[in-house]
């Protein structure tokens, strides 16, 4: 069982930055590929980012390449995602999973104009 907190949400203009971070419970969280996923408003659930369990490899949807990067702390068992160049279109709720199997609660993320 993985229980996982995000936070670092919040309100910033375009062109700003945040950064995430989700926290796991557990002790088998260096086992998990985590992931980053975000839904807005009348849309469904998209996949931002992934990191391997072992941090070797990392992928992104297009639309965010090259603005976040996913990271992780083992030791901390905490995964981050920095987001830079925030535009409005990155509004949305931000979740972190561990593995595709453990949610978090998300954190809201909106971006002014």
């Amino acid at each position: 069982q993985v229980q996982l907190v995000e936070s670092g949400g919040g309100l910033v203009q375009a062109g700003g930055s945040l950064r995430l971070s989700c926290a796991a419970s557990g002790r088998r969280f260096s086992s998990y590929d985590m992931g980053w996923y975000r839904q807005a408003p009348g849309k469904e659930r998209e996949f931002i980012a992934r990191i391997l369990y072992s941090g070797t490899s990392i992928y992104y949807v297009d639309s965010v390449k090259g603005r976040f990067t996913i990271s992780r702390d083992n030791a901390k068992n905490t995964v981050y995602l920095q987001m830079n160049s925030l535009t409005p279109e990155d509004t949305a709720i931000y979740y972190c999973t561990a593995g595709n199997s453990y949610w978090g609660q998300g954190t809201q993320v909106t971006v002014s104009s």
